[in-house]
C-alpha cells in the first residue's frame, strides 16, 4: 500500500487518510474518493490529498479484519459485519469465554498491521456481549500477511469460543458449630444463589450437618447418588489440612481431593475435588460475600463444563490479589485473621 500526498487528479480510488473539506464538501476519513469527489475538490481549489492507495496483492482493511474474524471464531459466537478495519465478535449464548492464549499472541506478533483482543480468559458472558475485536490497523494490509494471520489462527481454531453453561442441579451442605449463626448459613445460600442464576443452575438439594467427619461423610454419599451435578460444601470452620474434616469427608465417601488452595485472595483457601464423577468444592469463607472471590472464578468454569486442573489453579496467581472484602478487617496489613474469612 502506498500512502502520502497524492495530486487530485491522480486520487481517484485513493482512500482519504484524513478529512477533508472544501466549501459546503466533507469527505470522511477512510473515504474511497470517486470521480465526484475528485471533480468538486478540484473545483474548490484543492490541490492534493493525504491518501492509501491499494497496490497489486493488497487485501482491503474490512475485507482482511473479517476474514481474520472467521479464522478465530468458535462455538457460540457472533461475528459482525466489519467497519472501518475492525469486526467485533460477540457471544451468542450465556457461558464462559474460552480463549487460547498462546495463539493469540502469536496471531498478534505475525504484523504490527494485525491485532486481535479479546476479554480476559474464563470471564463469563452474556448473550450480545462484546468479546473479541479484531482491527487492522492501516486501510490494507499485504495480502501474505493475512494470509499468515488466517493460517495461524485456522492452526489453533477455535482461537475464541464460548462455552455455555451445562451443568443445573447444586447439591449443598453447610457444616454447623456453635459460633455460626443459622442466619449467616442462610445469606450465604442466598448469595450463591445470585451466583447462581447467571448459568440458570438453582440448589436442588441443601443440608446442613455438624462439622464433623462422620455426619458430613454421610450427606455426601447421598449427594454422589443424587441428581446434583455440582456438590458445594460450607464449612464452619476453613479448611486447614489436606486431613481435615470436609476433604476427609469426601475421600471418606469415595471421592478424591484433586487440590486444596489455590493462589487467589481472597479465596486462598478452596478446595476442589471430585465425588462420584460430579466436581466438589469445599468453599472458602469469602464464598459467603457477593463480592468477587476466587469462588466464582472455579465456579463459573466447572458450571460450563470447562476443566480446572492443579496446572491451572496454580497459574490463577498473577491478578489473583483481588480487592479486600469488608468483613475482612485488612489482614494482609497484619493482626489475625478469622478462620472464616479465607
Amino acid at each position: 500500500m502506498k500512502f502520502g500526498p497524492v495530486a487530485i487528479a491522480d486520487a481517484e480510488g485513493a482512500v482519504a487518510a484524513h478529512a477533508v473539506r472544501a466549501g459546503d464538501l466533507l469527505i470522511k476519513k477512510g473515504t474511497r474518493l470517486t470521480a465526484e469527489h475528485v471533480a468538486r475538490l478540484g473545483a474548490a481549489g484543492v490541490g492534493e490529498v493525504i491518501a492509501a492507495r491499494l497496490e497489486a496483492g493488497d487485501i482491503a482493511e474490512d475485507e482482511a479484519a473479517h476474514r481474520l474474524a472467521k479464522a478465530t471464531a468458535g462455538e457460540g459466537v457472533r461475528i459482525e459485519a466489519p467497519f472501518t478495519g475492525r469486526s467485533n465478535l460477540f457471544a451468542e449464548t450465556a457461558g464462559v469465554l474460552v480463549v487460547k492464549r498462546a495463539a493469540i499472541d502469536h496471531v498478534n506478533r505475525i504484523d504490527e498491521a494485525v491485532t486481535l483482543a479479546t476479554l480476559e480468559a474464563f470471564k463469563p458472558v452474556v448473550p450480545g456481549e462484546m468479546i473479541a475485536t479484531v482491527k487492522i490497523i492501516p486501510y490494507a494490509v499485504a495480502g501474505r500477511i493475512v494470509e499468515v494471520a488466517e493460517a495461524a489462527a485456522k492452526r489453533a481454531h477455535p482461537l475464541v469460543d464460548v462455552a455455555p453453561y451445562r451443568l443445573a442441579r447444586v447439591g449443598v451442605v453447610s457444616t454447623l458449630l456453635p459460633s455460626l449463626k443459622p442466619a449467616t448459613v442462610d445469606k450465604t445460600l442466598r448469595v450463591l444463589d445470585q451466583r447462581l442464576k447467571p448459568a440458570a443452575a438453582t440448589v436442588t438439594s441443601e443440608r446442613r450437618v455438624p462439622h464433623e467427619t462422620k455426619p458430613l461423610t454421610s450427606e455426601l454419599t447421598g449427594l454422589a447418588k443424587s441428581d446434583a451435578d455440582l456438590i458445594i460444601v460450607f464449612g464452619a470452620s476453613a479448611i486447614a489440612d489436606r486431613r481435615d474434616v470436609i476433604p476427609a469427608a469426601i475421600e471418606g465417601a469415595g471421592g478424591r481431593v484433586h487440590h486444596l488452595g489455590m493462589p487467589v485472595d481472597p479465596g486462598n483457601l478452596l478446595l476442589l475435588g471430585e465425588l462420584a464423577g460430579k466436581p466438589v468444592i469445599g468453599a472458602p469463607g469469602c464464598a459467603r460475600s457477593p463480592k468477587e472471590n476466587g469462588f466464582d472464578w472455579v465456579l463459573s468454569r466447572l458450571l460450563a463444563k470447562v476443566p480446572v486442573t492443579r496446572e491451572d489453579i496454580a497459574g490463577l496467581g498473577v491478578g489473583g490479589l483481588l480487592m479486600e472484602i469488608v468483613s475482612r478487617p485488612q489482614p494482609r496489613e497484619g493482626g489475625e485473621t478469622r478462620e472464616d474469612e479465607e
